[in-house]
């Protein structure tokens, strides 16, 4: 698989931590890096264009076309170097998800990358009033690390399988020894619903731990744009599998 890395500028960064968002189930991932990106002024120096990317384009506010491709941002807070993973889609497929993501692992390593942290959205059969955060990742210290009252660690039972980068990176990157978490929030899982909700959740944990100084005020009122934004870019068809609510069981699934 053949992914072309643009790389737009070099800046210094050390033993970065990366916080991946991409579109997935309920977009919540994708919601919460890219407030994260625009509310923190975090700047692009990577763009990643592949074959392995939907045979689609975007329109853009200029009505001009742009191929589909995910980003990598940087910004140092408070004397930790972050790496921000967002994008208009995933890589269709199994094997471009493994080689997409060893990219990632890989780009992070020449910057001694320390540890990884994924968003992503639990499919639920009814929109959650009050969305609960879980957590699970390849070691027990990093949950150490980011445990509050708000994430719930017993995540056993309660999801299926993780299946899409945000699943894949905290695995893949368990072999090469880079600590890695996956936040995971409540969200309902119809293909056109916005997990707002979730992903405010999820954005008050890392403003918490990573001293981000969010102003999650602005969240409600990007409401509007988030929702115009999602629409144009988040083409990505979804995986399928079976929900809890297919299988008769009291399980829920988890995509992406």
């Amino acid at each position: 698989m053949t992914f072309e890395v643009k790389q737009i500028n070099n800046p210094e960064i050390k033993n970065p931590i990366l916080i991946e968002g991409l579109p997935g189930i309920g977009n919540v991932g994708k919601i919460a890096v890219d407030f994260i990106i625009d509310n923190i002024k975090a700047k692009k120096f990577i763009d990643i264009y592949s074959k392995a990317f939907p045979n689609s384009v975007f329109i853009n506010e200029k009505n001009l076309v742009h191929m589909p491709h995910i980003s990598l941002y940087y910004k140092k807070v408070k004397n930790q170097d972050l790496i921000f993973l967002s994008g208009d889609v995933q890589p269709l497929d199994e094997r471009a998800c493994y080689e997409f993501c060893d990219l990632i692992i890989n780009t992070l390593k020449k910057y001694n990358g320390k540890e990884i942290i994924t968003i992503g959205g639990i499919g639920m059969p009814k929109i959650p009033k009050n969305p609960v955060v879980y957590c699970t990742a390849n070691e027990y210290g990093i949950i150490k690390r980011y445990k509050t009252k708000e994430l719930n660690d017993q995540i056993f039972g309660t999801v299926g399988p993780i299946i899409g980068v945000t699943g894949l990176l905290v695995g893949l990157a368990g072999k090469s020894s880079i600590p890695s978490i996956a936040l995971l929030a409540q969200t309902f899982g119809h293909p056109n619903y916005l997990g707002i909700k979730g992903a405010n959740e999820v954005l008050k944990i890392l403003d918490k731990k990573l001293n981000l100084d969010l102003n999650l005020n602005l969240l409600e009122k990007e409401i509007k744009d988030i929702e115009r934004e999602i629409k144009i870019k988040s083409a990505m068809p979804i995986p399928k599998i079976k929900t809890a609510e297919m299988e008769g069981r009291d399980k829920t699934s988890y995509i992406g």
